[in-house]
């Protein structure tokens, strides 16, 4: 009954919702991919070999994904690994990453009969949720089949997933005692899944899978062909504006003018968040006075020239990274606004000085990270003063890239750990060095 109730309200919420969703679709060409695979057309398991699905929402979660993955196919070598995602840039970065080794496809929605489906045809032996994305009628699809669900990099926010739960008073400790094991970011969020009724022998605090999976390195391959591409030189000092969401683009096209009067050596490359904000952002770069140069338009190898005072907009996808390997100094946005963050482990593990603002809230090792060679500003003047501080001072800014590299090294390890609580679950012993391939239980 609790099911069909779910049902009902989802289908409401759809048509309550298909004003908002219908309009994206038509103007900025979302949810229109996979919509076979969301009602259910899930890869079809194929041979003899064990499945284990893990399932990341999104772009972030899908990056955090990458040595997990790696680190299963590695010990578990007999067993298929499928990746689905909800987002189309959680779909465009799963492919990017595993679609020569593993099938990629669109998570189901939560409809009773569609995540059925999904799990009949992929028949899975393991789920692997990223961080949270729990949904009750998939649960118990998965529960009722005796199928293991395991929730790794699990985290759930004080001010807003923590009370929202609590709510729910027994419901949620009946939804979160379903799953299997729960490998969470460290101690607080432990606690705090604790206190909401969950069986303390499922909780394993296994640390946070983002550091591992940030390329601790001082390039990135391909990094000269975009500044070739975008006519950026050894004298360039570049600062990128990763991330960003609405209402930030201008704060940042303001300090820039002030900034370059001071600097004429200085560029801007602004990457928005959001892909159907592209166009947006380009009208806004325009609309200041500023030339503009869209990476789209310059891809690498391009004989056309960009002129030197030009903006740029990192407008194509997986390119963030480049960006912030020719950075002199970084902003990480969706924080100077209440929007959360964008990823700031990215710019901190190349060695980057990166600030961000106070709204955070989405990635709690930011605190951390401000204590470790990081900038938290508060507001625009802030952020105006620490960039101009770094392009006057490079032996400083250097330093606090250096620290914040130092400090993403000495967290990484939680792939280790969060492969190991998945193959006890499946009945193995993890591997004690690289390499090795986990051995069954006797």
């Amino acid at each position: 009954m609790f099911s069909i109730a779910l049902d009902a309200i989802y289908a409401a919420g759809i048509v309550a919702t298909s004003p908002v969703w219908l309009y994206r679709m038509i103007r900025h060409g979302r949810y229109r991919h996979g919509i076979a695979e969301k009602f259910g057309a899930a890869p079809i398991r194929k041979g003899p070999h064990p499945v284990i699905w893990v399932h990341g929402v999104s772009l972030g979660e899908i990056n955090a994904t990458r040595t997990l993955v790696e680190q299963l196919h590695s010990q578990l070598p007999d067993f298929k690994i499928v990746i689905s995602s909800t987002t189309d840039t959680g779909i465009a970065a799963a492919r990017r990453l595993f679609a020569a080794d593993h099938e990629v496809f669109h998570w189901p929605l939560d409809f009773t009969w569609a995540t059925a489906r999904a799990i009949n045809r992929i028949g899975p032996d393991l789920v692997v949720l990223m961080e949270g994305d729990i949904w009750p009628n998939f649960l118990a699809g998965c529960n009722r089949r005796k199928i293991p669900v395991a929730v790794v990099n699990a985290r759930i926010s004080a001010d807003k997933g923590y009370p929202r739960y609590k709510k729910l008073g027994p419901l949620a400790a009946k939804l979160f005692n379903r799953l299997d094991a729960i490998g969470v970011q460290d101690e607080a969020y432990a606690r705090r899944y604790k206190s909401l009724g969950v069986d303390p022998s499922k909780i394993h605090i296994t640390g946070m899978l983002k550091f591992d999976s940030a390329e601790v390195t001082g390039n990135i391959e391909g990094e000269k062909a975009l500044a070739q591409a975008m006519a950026l030189t050894g004298e360039d000092r570049l600062i990128v504006a990763g991330g960003t969401g609405p209402g930030e683009e201008l704060i940042l096209l303001n300090i820039f003018f002030r900034i370059s009067k001071g600097h004429p050596q200085a560029r801007l490359a602004i990457v928005p968040r959001k892909p159907e904000r592209f166009d947006e952002v380009a009208g806004l770069i325009e609309s200041a006075g500023w030339a503009l140069a869209r990476r789209s338009e310059y891809p690498d190898g391009c004989i056309d020239k960009v002129a030197p005072s030009a903006v740029i907009l990192g407008d194509t996808m997986g390119e963030l990274r480049k960006f912030y390997s020719l950075a002199s100094c970084v902003f990480v946005g969706r924080s100077l606004v209440p929007m959360g963050g964008s990823d700031m482990i990215e710019s901190a593990a190349l060695a980057r000085p990166t600030a961000f603002g106070p709204h955070t809230f989405n990635f709690p090792q930011a605190d951390a990270l401000a204590d470790n060679g990081c900038v938290r500003v508060a507001d625009p003047d802030e952020l105006e003063i620490t960039l101009n501080h770094w392009l006057a001072d490079p032996e400083s800014a250097t330093e606090a890239g250096r620290t914040a590299q130092q400090y993403v090294l000495s967290q990484q390890g939680a792939t280790g750990r969060n492969v190991e609580m998945l193959c006890k679950l499946l009945g193995r012993t993890p591997a004690e060095k690289s390499g090795q391939i986990a051995t069954d239980t006797i």
